[in-house]
């Protein structure tokens, strides 16, 4: 949710504009601040940031995006197995050589449920592409959204360069494609397969009907190989659970050995279901658990469709559906309790993409007023101490840096 200031706000950020009455409010009593999440050498984007936030440090244990959604999905990676995030895309609907083309969606028009299952699975058992893909070694784990996960036994990443599709929205595809090793020619071929056999296949012509995007293209990227993750509750000494829609986060908390709770109607979009991802950490909070992370997505995905008012909404919701239930539950239960709110990586809404700046967090203590008196949003953060190093996180949060 954390930006930069947009000129058509006047200036100022969307969080800024949003009407955030309940995280204000716990700003005036709490500290402000200013967080690095992604270390300076390292890609910004959700991955990286997360892991910061845990406390794992993505310069040392950082191999790639896929294999933290892979263990998300419950996909084991064997010794020598590369994964990629498979995104279903969307491009452009013109008559134009395919490396020619543009790349108008990321998640092709926020496709989910089974109808993206249906599409994938079209695709890898077409008999034009099902030989390509069995000879690649390359096996597809269907997801219930835009997210699919690839696993290729048997192939080298190194050197590849594969960038990722929302931070390119509206360039031409020729330039982006993988680079960089042997195995990014076929990966190319793959997703140059994919869009022939995928761009009038009947069910994207049936999207186009409705008004939506097809999902044509499928594109490669994340990749990496089986990563490692220390235990939350051994450094820490606190059980937690994770509340979240995107597989990322849930490989990050089985990797640290955190809970997961899923949430029905938990979709990673502007419709999620806030409401049962509050109850979820509530009942985990009053049933033992010491620690319970909400993660909201909707505020990237908005600023990745271009969705300025839709970001917005979005934090309008996380402040009104989320801060405010949680915080008037823990009042209701009478227990001490330490809130941290920020957001994982600025996205802009300047250029869809992701941006590795600091970030304004929220820390609120119950029963403690600072007198702070300032109000959640970056200009806030800039005023607040800057911690350089995001790893620390957790450890302020629980109070072990002595704070």
């Amino acid at each position: 949710m954390a930006d930069n200031p947009v000129p058509s706000l006047g200036g100022r950020t969307p969080i800024q504009v949003a009407d955030t009455p309940c995280m204000d409010a716990l700003a005036k009593k709490g500290e402000v601040g200013w967080v690095r999440t992604v270390p300076v050498e390292v890609p910004p984007g959700s991955d990286t940031a997360i892991l910061s936030i845990f406390g794992a440090d993505p310069k040392v244990c950082y191999t790639g995006r896929s294999p933290l959604e892979a263990a998300g999905s419950g996909i084991s990676l064997a010794p020598g197995d590369v994964s990629y995030r498979c995104n279903m895309v969307t491009y452009e609907d013109v008559e134009k050589p395919f490396l020619e083309k543009k790349i108008v969606s990321h998640n092709a028009g926020s496709i989910e449920g089974e109808e993206s299952i249906a599409i994938i699975n079209a695709l890898f058992s077409h008999p034009e592409f099902a030989p390509l893909a069995e000879q690649a070694g390359l096996q597809i784990y269907p997801s219930p959204s835009f997210r699919h996960i690839g696993v290729q036994k048997g192939a080298s990443i190194q050197g590849l360069v594969a960038p990722p599709p929302h931070d390119h929205l509206g360039e031409v595809i020729g330039p982006l494609m993988p680079t960089g090793c042997e195995n990014a020619a076929v990966l190319r071929k793959l997703m140059e397969k994919a869009h022939e056999i995928l761009d009038h296949h009947p069910l994207n012509e049936a999207r186009r009907k409705m008004g939506k995007r097809p999902a044509n293209g499928i594109w490669f990227w994340a990749e990496g190989t089986a990563v490692g993750l220390d235990s939350f509750v051994e450094k820490y000494q606190k059980k937690g659970v994770v509340i979240s829609a995107v597989p990322l986060c849930h490989g990050i908390a089985r990797l640290a050995g955190l809970d997961i709770k899923l949430v029905e109607g938990a979709t990673g979009e502007l419709d999620t279901n806030y409401q049962g991802k509050v109850d979820a950490a509530v009942e985990a909070l009053l049933n033992g658990c010491d620690f319970a992370a909400v993660h909201i997505e909707a505020p990237d995905e908005c600023t990745h469709n271009g969705d300025t008012e839709g970001k917005i909404e979005a934090i309008r919701r996380l402040d009104h559906l989320v801060v405010c239930p949680l915080t008037e539950a823990m009042e209701r239960a009478g227990l001490p309790y330490r809130m941290l709110i920020l957001s994982d990586h600025k996205t802009l809404t300047s250029n869809r993409g992701h941006d590795g700046d600091p970030v304004p967090f929220l820390l609120y203590q119950s029963g403690v007023d600072t007198g702070a008196g300032l109000p959640y949003d970056e200009v806030s953060g800039e005023q607040g101490r800057l911690i350089e190093d995001g790893t620390r996180l957790m450890s302020i949060l629980f109070q072990m840096d002595g704070e």
